[in-house]
């Protein structure tokens, strides 16, 4: 901004423009916003005041855009939902017309006021939080943005479908791409798999496709036996520093013995192997300017004993059927395990999955797994199905709480394995099936109450008995606390907002791919793939980023050097020079840390200093009697 824009600002006569937000009737319910508009209109500075049905609409933005232009504002609050979902939108709006987008304070009256209160207690409320906004907004002086140059270069940790696909789209924009997985092979969970539904791809296809594809591409370097075990910097320009070490498990080993002579090939259940692990541990780094994390999902593991897992051969997971059905082709009446004839057999859904406190059992760490795994019903039909078109004598009971079969044509799967002869039954969730012994020939028999027919409890005799296990977070807790990133109560990493920033973290720089975040097939995850891999390749395209100026700012002429700032900050970003802390622009997150923990008050961020924040709390003091004149 030029001296003589900025000028123009301190010297013009501040003129406040207040829009109040019905949202669509998640305020205006509540809140009684002609109150709230009539109050704003006789604060001091406000030369408008209006308010409209959804002030993130286009109209909504056309209020304010057409006000500036015609020179009535030159200051907005705007009061609506929470500013993390449409801060931005108004800042953009204002942007468009050459107004500093920062001379706006967004007042949150949804989940501040209309989602907590009720009645006159609301609309008082709301009342106040606009005359604080309103107080705080003729204080703020205009800012700038911070530009950083950018690495022209990403990392991908995680090499299954989502980091795969992620790789290969950023390196097909131009990008150089390293892709950092922990095991020795690509292909991750979906190599575990036999068949995609609903199209029947092979899912080694899938894998080779794509790891032939990495692997061939100039822009892509692999790294495998690798894991990330630092990192410093900030977005655009991380530093990761990547450990390398030889494999100790002894599936992997044996898994590795099998590759040997394979090369660059497809293993059945275990997936490509690249190239041969070090022989000791060795370290290097990257300097990247973007990372997208992929590193998926673990498969639940049932207990000891959990619907006779492991205390009888006879139950087995849906992983080892659809590998059973994989390496045993043959057909005949009835279907063949181990030797074995399969006269019935049954299906549990649910296992590890919409788990309720007091109903299941924690698992190691003491946690639950609330989350519907969402492929788990789909996976058991389709191997319903596949057992019925092979061994249409072999009897099926699908033993459920409910049938989720989700997305475009899962529905006609439940149809057609419920005309081909599967039985359902549905037990309440108080009412878990319950694995037996058999004495009648068969070797088990689950017990389950069919709410269907009024909690009647059902015998069904098996032969065998399958369990859909479900989806739970991977094990990346050094990570999480590596890259500053966070995850939900269920564990898997959290996204900014599904809506307006997918795959963002709040760790700007760093994007999610896949099952990472959450329960997906591998169509939504080659989806979110793209979406991350687009994301990265925008950010790196530019050759620099601006950032937010909401950062803290040291007073050197008051910094006493004591190191408060340094063990304050959960980010690492101060350091000590000769005159005093110094707080890099484009490294801070602006979380306030070291403001507080400051003993001289040497440090403050932007927008948040004492004359702000004195004129906001005057605002909302004063608020009761500009709405009852």
């Amino acid at each position: 901004m030029s001296e003589n824009e900025m000028e123009k600002i301190n010297t013009e006569e501040t003129k406040v423009g207040v829009y109040v937000c019905h949202c669509g009737g998640n305020i205006s319910n509540t809140v009684e916003v002609e109150k709230v508009v009539e109050a704003a209109s006789k604060m001091h500075g406000v030369t408008v005041a209006t308010h409209t049905m959804f002030m993130c609409s286009d109209p909504g933005q056309d209020l304010i855009i057409n006000d500036i232009k015609e020179g009535k504002i030159n200051r907005v609050v705007v009061a609506a939902c929470a500013p993390s979902l449409h801060e931005l939108t108004f800042r953009n709006a204002i942007l468009r017309t050459g107004l500093n987008p920062y001379l706006y304070v967004h007042a949150n009256i949804r989940e501040q006021v209309s989602f907590v209160h009720s009645g006159d207690a609301a609309t008082k409320k709301a009342i106040a939080i606009v005359a604080a906004a309103v107080g705080k907004v003729m204080e703020i002086p205009p800012l700038e943005e911070t530009s950083v140059s950018v690495t022209d270069h990403a990392t991908v940790v995680g090499a299954g479908v989502a980091g795969l696909r992620s790789a290969l789209d950023m390196a097909k924009r131009g990008l150089k791409v390293a892709l950092v997985e922990k095991t020795p092979f690509l292909g991750g969970q979906t190599a575990f798999l036999d068949k995609l539904y609903p199209y029947g791809d092979k899912a080694s296809d899938v894998i080779s496709t794509l790891s032939k594809a990495v692997l061939t591409h100039p822009n892509i370097e692999v790294y495998t036996c690798a894991e990330v075990i630092k990192q410093e910097g900030y977005i655009g320009n991380f530093k990761l520093t990547v450990a390398r070490k030889p494999p100790v498990d002894e599936l992997e080993l044996s898994n590795m013995e099998k590759a040997a002579s394979a090369g660059n090939e497809f293993i059945p259940f275990v997936g490509v192997f690249h190239n041969s692990p070090p022989e000791a541990r060795e370290e290097f780094d990257l300097e990247t300017g973007a990372i997208v994390i992929a590193t998926g999902f673990a498969p639940h593991v049932p207990k000891q004993g959990e619907f006779g897992y492991k205390d009888h051969p006879e139950v087995i997971t849906l992983r080892d059927l659809v590998k059973e059905l994989s390496e045993n082709k043959n057909s005949g009446d009835y279907l063949t395990v181990n030797g074995k004839t399969i006269r019935c057999m049954a299906m549990i859904h649910c296992v590890g999955s919409r788990q309720i406190e007091g109903i299941h059992e924690p698992d190691e760490n003491g946690k639950l797994n609330p989350n519907c795994s969402r492929t788990c019903c789909t996976g058991l039909l389709h191997s319903a199905l596949e057992i019925k078109n092979r061994h249409p004598e072999t009897e099926i009971f699908n033993i459920y709480r409910d049938i989720r079969t989700y997305g475009r044509s899962h529905e006609e799967l439940y149809a057609e394995a419920s005309g081909k002869g599967v039985k359902f039954v549905r037990f309440g969730v108080e009412n878990q099936p319950v694995v037996k012994k058999n004495e009648d020939g068969y070797a088990l028999s689950v017990f389950a109450k069919d709410s269907l027919m009024q909690n009647e409890e059902l015998e069904v005799p098996a032969d065998l008995i399958v369990l859909a296990t479900g989806m739970k977070p991977g094990e990346i807790e050094p990570l999480i606390d590596l890259l500053k990133i966070h995850c939900g109560a269920d564990g898997f990493l959290l996204e900014v907002h599904p809506k307006l920033r997918p795959v963002e973290v709040f760790t700007a720089g760093i994007y999610l791919a896949g099952t990472c975040q959450a329960p997906m097939d591998v169509t939504e995850t080659t989806a979110a793939a793209a979406a991350a891999a687009s994301k990265a390749s925008i950010l790196l395209s530019k050759g620099e980023v601006n950032l937010e100026p909401f950062i803290s700012k040291v007073d050197k002429e008051q910094c006493a050097k004591c190191l408060t700032c340094i063990r304050a900050c959960p980010f690492d970003v101060p350091v000590i020079e000769e005159d005093g802390a110094y707080i890099n622009p484009a490294a801070c997150y602006g979380c306030g840390a070291c403001v507080s923990a400051c003993p001289g008050g040497a440090i403050s961020i932007a927008h948040y200093d004492n004359v702000e924040i004195g004129s906001q709390v005057r605002g909302a003091i004063t608020s009761g009697m500009v709405a009852s004149e």
